[in-house]
C-alpha cells in the first residue's frame, strides 16, 4: 500500500496523505485532529463527544437543515466522531461531488456555530446513552475496570463522559476546546479514491490553504502518571448473567512489545478458534460470551479478558480466565499456535484495508498517532517476526496481577469481597 501513498505537509502545517484508487467512482476522506478525549480535563469528560455531535449542526453561514440537505442531495456521507486519541471528520462522495463536500467539511471545521439549542439536545441524547450503558452489565464492568486501571488519567472515562461531567460542559467550553485544538498544524487529511494525487493536494490547498496556524503553540498535555494498583471492584446487579473481567496495564503502540501483545490478544481471545473460546466455552460450557481486547493507544493500553456466564459459575469463570492468562506466562506457544495466530491476524488486517474508507482511516490514524505511513508495512513485518520466546517474555512482563471487575446478582458477587 505504501508505494501508492503521497505525503505532503502544506505551508500551514496540514499533513496530506493521498492515494489514488480508480477502481470505483468513490472518494473517501478522513480529517483527523490530535484532539480526542485524551485532551479533555476529567471534570469535562464527554466534551469531545459533545463537540462531535454538534459540529455538523450549524456554521456561521449554514443551519443544521441546510448542512443536511447539502450532504443528502448528492448522496454523500459526512460524520464527526471523537475517540480517545483523536477527533475525526469522515466524508465519502462520488468523484464529481468531492470538492463541494470537502468545502463543506472545511466550513464545519473552521466556523461551527454550536447552536445552544443543538448543544442542549445533544447533551440530553448523551445523557440517555450514558443511562442506557448503566443498565448493561458489560458496560458497567468495563467502566469500573477502566476507572480502577487509569484513575485520574483521561482514559479512565468513556468518551461519552458521565452524567455529572456532561451536565457541566457548557457551550463556552466547547468553543474554547475548538479554538485550542482545531487548527491546521494539528490536522491530518487522508484522501483515497478516484482522484489524482496532485489534484488532491491542489484541492486541499485551495480549500484549506488560507487557514493560518495560530502563533500560540498547542498546549502541552501534563497527564497524570498511570500507577499499577491492581484491585477488585464489584457492582451488584440483578441480571441473568454475571460479567467477569480481568485487566492488565500493557504497552502503548510505540513500545517494542506492542506486536507481541497484539499477537497474544489474537491467540487468546480473537474469534471462534481462539484459546478462550475453545477452552472455556466449547469444552467447559462456561461462557455465553468470552473474548479479549487490547486497544491501540498513545499512552499505556489495557489487555482485558472477559466472560459473560451464569451467576453460579462466576467463581470458576474467574479462575478459568486467570488460568488461561497465567498459562501464557508459563507455557511457550507451539510453532503451530504461533503460525496460526500470525496468519489469522495478518489476514484480518488485510481484510480491513479493502475499501477507500478503510484505507483513508488507517493511513490518517497511523499519522495522527505519530507512527507514519510506513507503519503499515512495519506492523505486518513486526507481527511476522514475533517469536514464541518473545511472546512468552512479553506475557511475563505484563500478566502479573490483574485488576478484577465483577457485575452480577448481589448474593453472588458479594462472596468475592469476603
Amino acid at each position: 500500500m505504501n508505494s501508492e501513498i503521497n505525503r505532503r505537509v502544506l505551508d500551514n502545517g496540514i499533513v496530506v496523505l493521498a492515494a489514488e484508487n480508480p477502481a470505483a467512482d468513490i472518494i473517501a476522506a478522513r480529517i483527523f485532529l490530535r484532539a480526542g478525549s485524551r485532551c479533555v480535563p476529567a471534570k469535562l469528560a464527554g466534551l469531545a463527544h459533545l463537540l462531535a455531535a454538534v459540529l455538523t449542526k450549524g456554521t456561521t453561514r449554514l443551519s443544521s437543515q441546510e448542512i443536511a440537505e447539502r450532504v443528502e442531495s448528492v448522496g454523500a456521507r459526512l460524520s464527526a466522531d471523537a475517540a480517545n486519541d483523536y477527533f475525526l471528520l469522515s466524508l465519502k462522495t462520488v468523484s464529481a461531488d468531492f470538492a463541494e463536500i470537502l468545502g463543506l467539511a472545511a466550513e464545519l471545521l473552521r466556523s461551527p456555530s454550536f447552536p445552544e439549542v443543538e448543544v442542549e439536545l445533544e447533551r440530553r441524547i448523551a445523557m440517555q446513552a450514558i443511562r442506557s450503558q448503566l443498565e448493561q452489565p458489560f458496560a458497567i464492568a468495563f467502566e469500573q475496570l477502566r476507572d480502577s486501571m487509569y484513575q485520574d488519567h483521561p482514559y479512565a472515562f468513556s468518551t461519552l463522559g458521565t452524567e455529572e461531567t456532561i451536565a457541566t460542559v457548557s457551550r463556552a467550553d466547547i468553543e474554547q476546546f475548538h479554538q485550542t485544538y482545531f487548527r491546521p498544524d494539528n490536522m491530518v487529511i487522508s484522501v483515497v479514491g478516484r482522484i489524482a494525487t496532485e489534484e488532491t493536494i491542489a484541492l486541499i490547498e485551495e480549500v484549506f490553504g488560507d487557514w493560518e496556524a495560530p502563533t500560540i503553540p498547542l498546549p502541552i498535555l501534563n497527564l497524570p502518571a498511570i500507577a499499577t494498583k491492581p484491585n477488585l471492584t464489584i457492582t451488584p446487579q440483578e441480571t441473568q448473567q454475571s460479567v467477569v473481567m480481568l485487566g492488565y496495564l500493557t504497552p502503548e503502540v510505540l513500545h517494542p512489545d506492542y506486536a507481541a501483545m497484539k499477537l497474544l490478544n489474537t491467540y487468546l481471545g480473537n474469534g471462534l478458534s481462539s484459546r478462550l473460546f475453545v477452552e472455556l466455552r466449547e469444552k467447559r460450557g462456561l461462557a455465553y460470551d468470552v473474548s479479549a481486547l487490547y486497544p491501540t493507544r498513545i499512552d499505556s493500553s489495557q489487555f482485558v479478558v472477559y466472560m459473560g456466564t451464569a451467576p453460579e459459575n462466576s467463581q470458576i469463570a474467574l479462575e478459568g480466565l486467570q488460568s488461561e492468562v497465567d498459562r501464557l506466562t508459563q507455557t511457550i506457544l507451539t510453532e503451530e499456535e504461533l503460525t496460526t495466530s500470525k496468519n489469522k491476524m495478518l489476514g484480518q488486517y488485510a481484510l480491513g484495508k479493502q475499501t477507500n474508507s478503510q484505507i483513508a482511516q488507517i493511513l490518517g490514524w497511523y499519522e495522527v498517532l505519530g507512527l507514519g505511513i510506513e507503519f503499515d508495512d512495519k506492523f505486518q513485518s513486526d507481527i511476522a517476526a514475533v517469536t514464541a520466546q518473545e511472546a512468552l517474555e512479553a506475557a511475563c512482563r505484563y500478566f502479573i496481577e490483574p485488576y478484577i471487575s465483577l457485575v452480577g446478582p448481589e448474593a453472588i458477587v458479594n462472596q468475592f469481597s469476603n
